[in-house]
């Protein structure tokens, strides 16, 4: 059950409050009774770029807090010379990830990683994660750095994910984030918002990928072209942190600049537990107007799987249920939490997968891979059949660790699912959550999780 409300141009407010649209250099803004409201996300960039108030359209250049560059992209610091840059500005909030390369399998892969060493030694960044730590946007939560009220920018697509902090995190190339180690600002464009609330129970069986892969599947991976999305509602209250990253982190396969959820007890309780005390919490105004609202009623969801080769290709598993696969891959900045290790080990506890069937384990940091250590889902895991590789990106990109070859097809917790994004462009990546994927991965074929999960 969705309920769709565009608004913008066509808004009609409550009679009570005369609407006054002002345009000014093309961003938009709105006054109410005199008042300009703002959403967190525009206060936060407001802060960023010392001014009162920014709106929608309008282009700011900001301070940034953190900034990442993983080892995909040693352009950045070829482009940071070619700016004329000597000396990174701000060495202490620049962070190397290790994530993509991890371990290496390539001498090219290893002679990255080894001048990337070497800037660092020169330029005073200690931030170093190296390629026992993990998936950049993990460590981000695991060491801290993501934090309410911060902006957040790293080489990586799948920045949106710092959202369930209530950060504004969003992805660039090379050259912006070399201009970010050069000035330590970066210029952006006001996102116009979008809001998703989410209503009813989650019924069991269904999780943050499920909802989040729906949401996709209804709008399509253009509808949230340079905007952020914002997601609320009572489903969202009683999500994890874990699940809420989930959420944060596809919304990029719609197409968002950034995500945001309101930080609330669950996201203060994570803080503390990380020993986080300083940060700042932004409220939008309430009667702040949405570029669109939807609200999206979950009761009757079931699992959905994401089918070759798009991620807004997606339906319910019982329309996919039986298609066999060679490979069940649980793991990424998408799927490979501690929660999601726990969901597996649940399913296949005492079980073994199927004959013909392998499954992958990569979990997204090492604090995940020695929770789960601790807590035995890795044993329970590895009796089952599965096979563990190192904390990292692994074959999500199709680099290495779980490649797929002509023909074959894969269940996968992680991301996306374009041709050739595992192996083979003759591969088939189909996308589920880490309960779909361990249920496949015992079946040896796309399998709905829910029989497994009664009495959760």
């Amino acid at each position: 059950e969705i309920t769709t409300r565009l608004v913008g141009s066509e808004m009609c407010i409550r009679d009570r409050y005369k609407l006054d649209k002002i345009k000014t250099r093309k961003f938009r803004k709105y006054r109410i009774r005199g008042k300009i409201f703002m959403h967190a996300i525009e206060k936060l960039l407001a802060a960023k770029s010392q001014r009162e108030e920014v709106h929608a359209g309008e282009i700011v250049n900001c301070d940034i807090d953190y900034v990442g560059i993983n080892d995909l992209y040693y352009q950045t610091v070829k482009s940071f010379y070619e700016m004329g840059g000597k000396q990174v500005v701000h060495p202490e909030r620049v962070i190397l990830f290790f994530d993509h390369y991890a371990p290496c399998a390539t001498e090219k892969q290893a002679d990255n990683h080894k001048r990337f060493r070497a800037f660092a030694k020169e330029q005073g960044i200690t931030h170093v994660m190296d390629i026992d730590k993990g998936v950049c946007h993990q460590l981000m939560a695991d060491y801290g750095f993501s934090k309410p009220g911060e902006i957040v920018v790293i080489t990586d697509s799948h920045t949106t994910t710092h959202g369930a902090f209530g950060a504004f995190g969003t992805g660039v190339g090379a050259t912006d984030l070399a201009v970010i180690m050069a000035t330590g600002k970066l210029w952006f464009m006001v996102p116009k918002v979008i809001r998703i609330n989410l209503t009813g129970k989650l019924p069991v069986g269904v999780y943050a990928k499920d909802v989040i892969l729906y949401v996709i599947g209804s709008v399509k991976a253009d509808f949230g072209v340079y905007k952020a999305v914002e997601f609320t509602g009572p489903v969202v209250k009683e999500l994890s942190i874990s699940e809420r990253m989930a959420l944060c982190n596809m919304s990029t396969e719609m197409g968002c600049k950034a995500a945001y959820i309101q930080p609330d007890e669950v996201t203060f309780a994570y803080l503390k537990e990380h020993g986080i005390t300083d940060y700042t919490v932004y409220e939008t105004d309430p009667d702040y107007i949405y570029d669109a609202d939807l609200t999206y009623d979950v009761k009757q969801l079931t699992p959905q799987v994401a089918v070759p080769f798009s991620v807004d290709n997606v339906f319910p598993i019982v329309n996919e249920e039986g298609i066999p696969v060679n490979q069940a891959y649980l793991g990424s900045c998408t799927g490979g939490r501690t929660p999601d290790f726990a969901i597996a080990a649940k399913i296949l506890k005492g079980k073994h997968i199927a004959e013909g069937t392998r499954m992958i384990l990569v979990p997204a940091s090492k604090k995940v891979l020695e929770e789960c250590m601790e807590k035995g889902y890795i044993k329970t895991l590895l009796e089952a059949g599965a096979t563990l590789t190192a904390p990292g990106c692994a074959a999500c990109l199709g680099i290495h660790q779980g490649l797929l070859a002509e023909g074959e097809a894969c269940i996968s917790s992680t991301n996306r699912n374009f041709p050739g994004r595992m192996g083979s462009v003759k591969g088939r990546v189909y996308l589920g959550s880490p309960a779909t994927v361990a249920a496949s991965a015992l079946q040896g074929k796309i399998t709905d999780p829910t029989p497994y999960l009664k009495g959760e």
